[in-house]
This record gives structure tokens, sequence and C-alpha cells, in this order.
């Protein structure tokens, strides 16, 4: 029986290209001294200027802030790449979330069901806890890649967020939109689901695929 959801954040709780692709097209045409050089930026990073979406095989979908970085470290050789991190983490504050669904609701009915909720994200915790504003009152668990616990595909946080929640690893389901939420959650022990929010088109490994977090109380309901 599913105990307790453990959550990504980007492209889960929130549609990763309307969150992210408009950021991103803004953050390379700033950074770059021209528009050949902000294509030369977005060519780095798997990213499509002109429709704001990335391929699927992005460094930056599931990567943390310094996998970023140095996707575009070569690009960028005036700069360090502590500069670009940092560059990425404060731009991040500026992002306005796109839920997947209306959040509110969800959660509320997970929570009712006597779920407990986390949020492990490879997103730096700070703009996480401000991206989740209004909603982080659900979870009892949120960490980031710089958290403490390390990031996906490493188990470690993962297995924080079950300690944190006190629920056994096993009964405990990873939901999440990547290769990397799906290979922390075997490598935890846990159950992955995945959902169809984010770039990728085909999550093997997954218990199953849904097409959204909205779909979770009715999989929960037939198969538990």
């Amino acid at each position: 029986m599913v105990k307790a959801v453990i959550f990504d954040k980007d492209g889960t709780l929130f549609d990763f290209t309307a969150t992210w692709g408009p950021w991103t097209a803004d953050l390379l045409r700033d950074l770059a001294d021209d528009a050949a050089h902000a294509d030369r930026l977005a060519r780095a990073v798997g990213f499509d200027l002109s429709t704001c979406r990335f391929d699927p095989a992005s460094p930056v979908i599931a990567g943390t802030p310094g996998d970023s970085a140095r996707a575009l470290e070569a690009a960028l050789p005036g700069m360090t790449l502590d500069a670009i991190v940092r560059i990425l983490i404060e731009r991040s504050r500026d992002v306005v979330p796109a839920p997947a669904v209306p959040l509110a609701p969800l959660l509320s009915e997970l929570t009712d069901r006597g779920l407990a909720l986390a949020v492990v994200t490879n997103d730096a915790e700070g703009p996480a806890l401000e991206q989740l504003d209004g909603h982080a009152h659900h979870f009892a668990f949120i960490a980031g890649c710089d958290s403490g616990h390390g990031a996906k595909p490493d188990p470690d946080p993962l297995l924080a967020a079950a300690r944190a929640l006190g629920h056994a690893a096993e009964d405990c389901i990873m939901v999440g939109d990547s290769l990397h939420d799906i290979r922390a959650a075997h490598a935890a022990g846990m159950r992955a689901l995945g959902v169809l929010t984010g770039p990728a088109t085909e999550l093997p490994g997954a218990e199953a695929v849904l097409p959204d977090i909205g779909h979770l109380p009715r999989w929960l309901d037939a198969t538990t």
C-alpha cells in the first residue's frame, strides 16, 4: 500500500515547457552577445529558441543548476562555472510556475486520504520553496539539490524524504517526469510512477505512466 508520495517539481507538479520554455529563451538572449551567440547557447543546452521547447535529451531537464551551467560553460568563456550557477539560481526566482493541474484540490485530496507528501527536486531549494508558495504546507519535506542530501538519480534525497515522512522506502512512490526520477526510485527501493508533463515521451522502468498527476487518485484507487 502506498503511504507516501514523493513528487518531482518541474515537469511533474509544474508543466515543464510552459514553466521553463519562455524563461530559458529570455535567459539565453540576455546572456548572449548577439543572436548567433544565443543560438550557440541554445544548442549547448538542447533548446530551440524558435519554439521555446527542450530536446528530451537536454541536460537541463532533469539536471541540477550545476549540470546546466556545465553545459553552457564552453559557450560562455568569459564567465566562471560558479558565476553561471549563481546566475541560473538567481534568475530562476523570476520564473512563473505553470501548474500541471490545479494543485490545491489535488494535494488536499491526497492529504485527506492520509498520504504523506514530499517534494524532491534537482532545482535549488530556495527557488523551489518560492515556486511552491501557497502549496508548501501540503508537503512535510521539500528538498533541492543543495539541501544536503544529494541529487537524483542518487537515491539519498528520496531516502531522506522517506525518513522525514516516517515511512519505509517500500511504502513510498516517486512521481516524476524523467529517467532520473525513475532510477532514483529504483535505487531507493521505491515504486516509480511517470507523468508526461515534461519533455520525455517514454519513461521505461516506471510502474505506470500517467498523462499528468491529476490521474494519480484514480491510479491509487485501482492499485491499492
